[in-house]
């Protein structure tokens, strides 16, 4: 099946990285705490394996951490699951990391970003290490982390190996883009240096698992697992003692194992437990919190209310009287009032509509003049680009065929330089209508003709309309040889009936401004 191609990105937001953002460089620490957050970018990609599809296989490969890794992952599809088969190569201690990291977890990541444990990888002497896992999952993507214990529910940062997908693995490409916080915003991190960890203390051939207990529960502890899941963490350590009391009797390594992984299974419970008792805590502190000052909002508002209702309850009276004392005195003066007040409206209301028709005059006047200056000044730019006259219509911008090659309606790079100019002083007139007009000369047939003054017209507006003219204020059509300007039974004649001519109209330039007030200066002859 044909694998389709995406990118994944697992974004990862770390308080370091942040800091770098600021330009702010991280504070120097003497000891390193255990899990501070270090939050990396990372691509990989999931496949979306086939159903009941047989066997498939990717690669695994380093990241920067153990570039030396290698190895393969075998995935086979079986009933209600896949069965998955990884063997690695030249896999490094995971203290070589840090102190802290004492194996190595496998994990499958789905397109989501959610994170499933399939399973702890410890290397032989020779780095080498191979597992049997399944999963219920359908489409994923496997990494290998190293971790301070195996029964992690969340993968660290540290990721030194991922898959790659061959060409030939079976199944569908897909992107993990979601947002996933390797250690959901710090659930690792405490304040325990990574040298005070009980791995850090212990002697050279105290077994792997029971390491990883001891350093299970002291996290577990450090995330007040006394305080917030005391049986569970007390389960934990029972198993704890139970397995160093295999150790100190010699008793092998399969019950030391057993009782450590117990230990360590049971000290993530009660770490994660201890997480959520704590969330639930914060936000019923901070429900308890709103609701005390609502309360205290309600009952200052209530005492306000009452306070406003006694006040405005005294206004009252005082103005009612004051009303009163007013009512006599307003009646004398009443009748002088009014008669006084229609006196004075009278004046106002003719000196207003007096005003008002001055001010209306003047404002006509000198919408006329700014339209009359401002029509002369466009016919002025205008004619310093191409020969423009003022009519009736408009005014009219002539482009004669020189502009464009015998027969054709493509501009000449002359007619394009001329017509980029004229957009560049339209653009600066609001509201101005173009309508341009394509003509010809009578030789030839009227089908040709009236097709030929179309697409040179038609050249013009898109030339323009490509130079920020507005399409809405532009228009354009084609006259064919119905209109000529001169006699078409000379050359001459037909050389001026052969043109483009552009009418510029519009309120904002008002009308003619005077017969003959064409410019004296006519543009350059095209080249």
């Amino acid at each position: 099946m044909k694998i389709f191609r995406a990118s994944m990105s697992v974004l990862l937001l770390a308080v370091f990285a942040a800091a770098q953002q600021e330009n702010t460089p991280p504070e120097k620490m003497d000891q390193t705490p255990v899990f501070r957050v270090n939050v990396v970018s990372r691509t990989t990609k999931a496949v979306n394996y086939r159903h009941r599809g047989g066997s498939t296989t990717v690669d695994m490969a380093g990241t920067d951490l153990m570039p030396e890794i290698r190895g393969r992952a075998k995935v086979e599809s079986k009933n209600g699951r896949l069965q998955i088969n990884v063997d690695l190569s030249r896999m490094g201690s995971p203290r070589k990391i840090g102190p802290q990291f004492l194996t190595y977890v496998l994990w499958a990541i789905t397109p989501e970003g959610r994170a499933n444990n399939l399973g702890e990888i410890v290397p032989d002497d020779n780095g080498k290490s191979s597992v049997d896992v399944t999963t219920d999952l359908q489409a994923f993507g496997l990494i290998v982390t190293a971790e301070p214990y195996f029964s992690v529910t969340r993968p660290s940062n540290e990721i030194v190996a991922e898959n790659i997908i061959r060409k030939e693995t079976k199944g569908f490409e897909e992107a993990i883009d979601a947002r996933f916080d390797m250690l959901e915003g710090g659930q690792y991190t405490i304040d325990m240096p990574a040298d005070q960890l009980p791995s850090a203390t212990a002697e050279g051939k105290t077994p792997l698992t029971l390491l990883e207990a001891r350093n299970a529960v002291a996290i577990a502890k450090a995330a007040g697992a006394a305080e917030y899941a005391p049986d569970s963490l007390q389960k934990a350590q029972d198993y704890l003692n139970r397995a160093e009391d295999y150790l100190s009797r010699k008793q092998g390594k399969t019950p030391i194992g057993t009782a450590a992984r117990g230990a360590t299974q049971m000290a993530e419970d009660a770490r994660v437990l201890s997480l959520r008792r704590k969330e639930a805590e914060r936000i019923a502190k901070e429900k308890q919190m709103m609701l005390d000052r609502q309360q205290k909002a309600e009952a200052d508002a209530r005492a306000s209310a009452e306070a406003e209702a006694k006040a405005n309850a005294q206004a009252e009276e005082d103005a009612r009287r004051r009303s009163q004392a007013e009512a006599d005195r307003a009646a004398a003066e009443k009748a002088q009032a009014e008669a006084q007040l229609q006196q004075a409206q009278a004046d106002a209301a003719r000196n207003a509509a007096l005003a008002e028709e001055q001010k209306a005059q003047a404002a006509a006047q000198e919408a006329i003049r700014q339209k009359e200056e401002m029509r002369q000044r466009l016919l002025t730019q205008l004619n310093q680009v191409l020969e423009t006259r003022d009519t009736p219509r408009g005014l009219v911008v002539s482009m004669p065929d020189v502009l464009f090659d015998s027969g054709s309606y493509t501009l000449k790079p002359a007619a394009r330089e001329r017509l980029a100019r004229i957009s560049g002083i339209v653009l600066a007139y609001p509201d101005l209508r173009l309508e341009i007009e394509g003509h010809t000369d009578s030789i030839g047939s009227d089908s040709y003709n009236q097709t030929l003054s179309e697409k040179r017209a038609a050249s013009v507006r898109d030339y323009l309309v490509d130079n920020n003219v507005s399409i809405n204020n532009v228009i354009a059509r084609g006259l064919g040889k119905g209109n000529p300007v001169a006699d078409n039974g000379s050359a001459a004649g037909r050389k001026l009936n052969r043109r483009v001519e552009m009418i510029v109209s519009g309120d904002v330039i008002g009308t003619q401004i005077a017969p003959g007030a064409a410019s004296s200066a006519p543009a350059p002859s095209p080249q």
